[in-house]
């Protein structure tokens, strides 16, 4: 992709508005938090004071509708202890510039590293550096920058507050993720009666596996209704897979077909129905057909071998869900305790060592750190040495705008101008209309930063015209010159965002080059998930429970990072290195299929009495022997030799051990393999490209 078609597309994306679920009643939460900070500041001290402690009950309120699963009050807390700390430190070294710009780039070069964290704590942090720089202009002295440090941190105890005293939808974010579990499922299942091996994105599986991490306070006082139903949504996917799949599931035409597909609508609407239970907390309200195909005895009738056991494992499982969804199953249905979810000062050594893995010269954060920190830096410098005032616009522009990929620096520095502008004009037109006083601007500041809250998640364009709006009727509130700070911050806003896009260009991390050492992960990770589905048909009688979950989250973390590397990779201006988008896209599908051979597998998983089938265990050997030597392969750009599994293969009996799913499951698997060879196979070496597959049939 060209520099000019890159920034094109990152562009439209960054002005692109969305119509998301509003939450008004949360959104007036945070701005009510805002409102009592700003007016307890200007009843107690001076308008200044309050424009000061407003940036932190601001700031606090953000980091509160930021994607985490940490209890809210403790991310106002934690954001105010932050922003309390860089105010601290920016007001004592204010009044020495050199001594200024020297804590702000080492400042912004830890909160740059802060994004090895995630983008939560990334976020978080880059609000610090933004309250340093604006706070520090203000009115004051020197000797009053721990007062103005607590006024800041008073904003963000004033948020956690208001979030325990009136909370609104207890455990709301726990419900949607579950809710969405059991909605994707539902989905998948109307679409697997005309497309028996539609894809599957575990993305809402994997957000309500994060979800069910829950410190032991929250364990307490969790509602019953949330107890063990992720580990059924878990177990529900394979089933409706198996059942559906021609290959091992119903046959492709004829009745067995037409009764598979009722099956798999009436568990759709069971489904829908035990999601929207979890969603509103409401009693369960299943459809006629539904309760028939519950409480009948053999659900599959019509259904031989083994459609006919998945069907019955399947009524099973629907079955477990509802009882779980009205409250009548027993506490933990699934026989699965809770996932507990460690506390800050349990996760500070592991913190330090995310940290410490990132300090190598190829990582996207360790770049992103440096970029953060020049531009942090000289943004002030010349800010501060151009004749507009307001330096601080630059470099404020510039934290904000900034991440570790390409697409989402540009996108948003696009949009952080088209919005402030916008923002910026209103504001301007409103003040030099109506020429509002002290307490009209506080109003109306608070006023913009309520419609910030409730549009954040339209986009960012929307969300910044109401930052915008929000710091003019702020800083006018504290007495800034309003003529000057529209014109100044109109331009060192673009300033800003020129050098956060000028650093990305000239110091880039780019995605596309370690795009094969992404596939060779996920390569290891969906062969290793096959591997242990294979062990546990090897001996039955001795698998390890928890051998094959942990294996298939291995395999959506790794699938989950080639689908972002390939996200960020193909909106990056730069050319393949070793690997074609054609060839991204056959290696996506083979590695698919991969995949869907495991869960296939692992839907019929034996019972424990059931007996060994020792090729299983052979194979599984050399599966994974020939993984790590694949691996190898793709790292150094050669097409991979699967030819071990077949010298495998031809040494089984016709029956092994009278196990037809293992045998069915051995060969497909070599078969896909092979694909993917042929994906990463030169055409100078004769490359064939695959058939197209179906689609992307992931075992995420």
């Amino acid at each position: 992709m060209t520099w000019l078609r890159a920034l094109r597309r990152t562009a439209r994306s960054g002005l692109r508005v969305e119509r998301p679920r509003l939450e008004p009643l949360v959104a007036l939460r945070a701005a009510a938090g805002v409102a009592i900070v700003v007016g307890l500041a200007l009843w107690l001290w001076s308008p200044p004071v309050a424009a000061s402690s407003a940036f932190g009950a601001f700031a606090a309120g953000v980091a509160t509708f930021q994607r985490s699963w940490r209890p809210r009050p403790l991310l106002a807390l934690a954001s105010g202890a932050g922003l309390a700390v860089s105010t601290f430190l920016g007001y004592l070294a204010a009044s020495h510039v050199v001594l200024f710009v020297l804590l702000l780039a080492v400042w912004s070069f830890g909160a740059g590293m802060a994004w090895a964290l995630g983008p939560t704590t990334g976020m978080v942090a880059s609000l610090t550096i933004a309250v340093m720089l604006v706070t520090v202009t203000l009115p004051t002295s020197v000797l009053s920058a721990l007062h103005h440090a607590g006024l800041v941190a008073l904003g963000a105890l004033v948020q956690a507050a208001l979030i325990v005293l009136f909370p609104v939808r207890r455990w709301g974010a726990q419900r949607d993720a579950l809710a969405d579990a059991f909605a994707a499922e539902a989905d998948y299942a109307r679409r697997l009666r005309y497309e028996p091996v539609a894809p599957f994105d575990a993305d809402a599986l994997m957000a309500a596996r994060q979800a069910a991490e829950l410190t032991p306070r929250q364990a307490r006082r969790r509602p019953e209704e949330l107890h063990g139903q992720r580990t059924l949504a878990e177990r529900i996917r394979p089933v409706l897979a198996s059942l559906a799949d021609p290959t091992v599931g119903a046959a492709a035409e004829g009745p067995e077909r037409e009764r598979a597909r009722e099956v798999l609508a009436v568990a759709a609407s069971v489904l829908d129905a035990v999601a929207h239970s979890i969603r509103t907390g409401g009693p369960l309200e299943l459809p006629e057909r539904a309760d028939a195909l519950l409480s009948a005895d053999a659900p599959g009738a019509e259904l031989t071998g083994a459609a006919r056991r998945s069907a019955t494992r399947l009524v099973a499982l629907l079955s477990a869900a509802v009882e779980r969804a009205e409250g009548s199953g027993p506490s933990d249905a699934t026989g699965t305790a809770h996932l507990l979810r460690p506390s800050v000062g349990e996760l500070l050594p592991t913190a330090v060592r995310t940290v410490r893995r990132q300090v190598r010269w190829d990582s996207p954060v360790l770049r992103h750190a440096l970029r953060v920190s020049v531009v942090a830096a000289a943004g002030y410098v010349l800010g501060a040495a151009l004749p507009l005032g307001h330096g601080y616009w630059a470099p404020m522009a510039s934290v904000m705008v900034m991440r570790p990929d390409f697409s989402q620096t540009y996108e948003r520095g696009v949009a952080r101008f088209a919005g402030s502008l916008v923002g910026v004009a209103l504001a301007s037109a409103i003040t030099q209309t109506a020429h509002p006083g002290t307490y009209a601007l506080a109003g109306l500041a608070v006023l913009s930063i309520g419609l910030m809250y409730l549009l954040m998640r339209s986009g960012y364009v929307v969300a910044q015209a109401c930052v915008g709006a929000y710091v003019v009727f702020l800083l006018g509130m504290g007495g800034t010159q309003l003529e000057q700070t529209v014109r100044d911050r109109v331009l060192l806003t673009l300033l800003g965002g020129l050098l956060a896009m000028l650093a990305y260009a000239v110091f880039p991390a780019w995605e596309t080059p370690r795009l094969r050492d992404r596939l060779a992960e996920w390569t290891e990770a969906t062969c290793g998930y096959v591997a242990a589905v294979m062990d546990a048909h090897a001996d039955p009688a001795r698998r390890r429970p928890g051998a094959v979950r942990g294996a298939l989250l291995d395999l959506r973390a790794a699938g989950a990072a080639w689908d972002q590397a390939v996200a960020r990779a193909d909106a990056e201006p730069v050319r393949h290195r070793g690997v074609s988008r054609s060839a991204v896209r056959d290696a996506d599908a083979a590695l698919s299929a991969v995949g869907r051979v495991g869960l296939l597998m692992e839907a019929h998983q034996p019972a424990k009495d059931a007996p060994p089938v020792p090729e299983a265990a052979r194979f599984a050997a050399v599966l994974r022997e020939a993984t790590g030597a694949a691996a190898a392969d793709v790292r150094r750009r050669r097409a991979p030799d699967w030819s071990a599994l077949h010298a495998e293969l031809a040494r089984w009996p016709s029956d092994p051990a009278g196990d037809r799913v293992v045998r069915r499951g051995a060969e497909l698997l070599a078969d896909t393999l092979d694909e993917l060879t042929e994906a990463l196979r030169p055409r100078s070496a004769g490359r064939r490209h695959p058939a197209e597959g179906p689609g992307r049939p992931a075992a995420r």
